[in-house]
């Protein structure tokens, strides 16, 4: 990172003008990881009884191998929370807690594969890999918004499903196939898209980032199986846990309904830097109370206004603005759009998973590691500003204000971080739409 041609070759078609116009933003990379990277030396350093979810899904694993019904606290080791994931999740990470080598040694597992998530993460259809991009991914992976930092202090199995979802977007992201392989590229894909759908079976509340499948450059009837395999891999998962595990799954409706007595259970409304949670803290503050309709309704608005609407009218604003485009429907419009552009039609849809991720009601603070995922695969091909403002606003200042002592916990400065995040990313998109497909390699 530290050689000046190398470094111009990461930012611009001209080596010499790119090392003399942004050699800064080398130093401001590599700042950045040293941030990031002390921060997390520092959490490893502190002597803290950390990984409270990891002991809770595997207490949950040894109770159930043991004929006890896991969702029900009082059968649960050590722990005063409930497990939250399906029934099916029990035999399937049975062989992590095996032996208790997760939960004393989950940290260094985590760190290795948050690493492997960066090395596996898509480009957006570009023909090689760049190792400028892979060490950018990881980076992100490590450091956006914190939430990798999260994810080993609780301990929590996001982890587990980002990796999950970065294997499907490997398989969903592909370069466009020759006519002889694009059977086989179509198969992949709707295996990734499967895959997608089962991870968030995992997490309910965040099924409709399979939505976002739609803007991949594919004609209609492809999108739309792609989306009914998600729809199948999501459903998959409940269905088999009610068939196979009948018992345990009528007390995880329980448990997430809230219905067994004295134990923690899993509510949109509780701490979390969501939406959601902000509409409710600012109607509170304007005296207007929080009944649930009206809540759900500053939400829904406050969730378009601040982020999917103007995805939407900017997406739809690039489609119609090129020639030859005006026949037709505006979704004909659109689908013509995205098959004429490719690794755009992709940046799309990445940009939208992004954007219905950060709309959930309810974003915990170690689900801020998946979004870092979704943003690693867009800031690699940023121009240098926009690069420089995303790596100081999403990674450097929230890994800061941590290494200083401080916490994002109870407040909105993570929701806060992200939104900027995400309209750094959005703005650059409004400015030059369609640059990925006009330039090629962006190099």
């Amino acid at each position: 990172m530290s050689d000046v041609t190398g470094t111009a070759r990461w930012l611009g078609p001209s080596a010499g003008m790119a090392a003399r116009r942004n050699g800064w933003l080398a130093g401001l990379i590599v700042l950045t990881a040293l941030l990031v990277l002390g921060n997390l030396a520092k959490d490893a350093a502190v002597d803290v009884d950390y990984g409270w979810d990891v002991k809770v899904n595997c207490a949950a694993v040894d109770a159930h191998a043991a004929g006890l019904d896991p969702y029900f606290v009082k059968n649960l080791a050590g722990t005063t929370f409930s497990y939250p994931y399906l029934p099916l999740t029990l035999d399937v990470f049975r062989p992590l807690c095996a032996g208790g080598f997760l939960i004393h040694h989950y940290r260094g597992v985590y760190l290795i594969l948050a690493v492997l998530c960066g090395l596996l993460l898509p480009g957006l259809g570009r023909p090689r890999t760049r190792s400028r991009d892979v060490a950018l991914r990881v980076l992100c992976a490590l450091g956006a918004f914190v939430g990798f930092e999260w994810v080993v202090a609780s301990g929590n199995f996001a982890l587990l499903s980002g990796l999950l979802t970065v294997i499907a977007l490997h398989l969903l992201l592909r370069s466009p196939a020759s006519a002889a392989t694009e059977r086989w590229t179509f198969a992949i894909r709707l295996g990734g898209a499967v895959l997608l759908g089962l991870v968030t079976s995992f997490k309910l509340v965040f099924c409709p980032v399979l939505a976002a499948l739609y803007f991949l450059p594919l004609p209609p009837g492809r999108k739309l199986t792609l989306i009914a395999g998600a729809a199948f891999g999501f459903a998959m998962m409940i269905l088999l846990s009610k068939l196979l595990y009948p018992d345990p799954f009528a007390s995880w409706l329980l448990a997430i309904g809230g219905q067994i007595p004295n134990q923690h259970a899993v509510d949109l409304l509780e701490t979390n830097p969501s939406l959601l949670l902000l509409a409710q803290s600012l109607m509170e503050h304007a005296g207007l109370g929080a009944p649930k309709p009206a809540l759900l309704a500053a939400y829904v608005l406050g969730a378009f206004a601040l982020v999917l609407g103007p995805l939407v009218l900017s997406v739809l604003r690039a489609a119609r603005s090129q020639p030859g485009t005006a026949a037709g429907s505006l979704r004909a419009q659109l689908d013509r759009w995205l098959m004429d552009h490719p690794r755009t039609a992709m940046r799309v849809t990445v940009l939208a998973m992004l954007a219905l991720y950060l709309s959930s009601p309810r974003l915990k603070e170690y689900a801020f590691f998946e979004l870092a995922l979704y943003a690693a695969i867009l800031v690699v091909d940023l121009p240098a500003l926009a690069l420089a403002a995303f790596f100081t606003i999403g990674l450097a200042v929230p890994a800061l204000i941590s290494m200083t002592g401080h916490t994002f916990e109870g407040g909105f400065g993570l929701l806060i971080v992200a939104l900027t995040s995400f309209w750094i990313l959005l703005l650059d998109f409004r400015a030059e739409p369609e640059r990925l497909d006009a330039d090629g390699t962006n190099s």
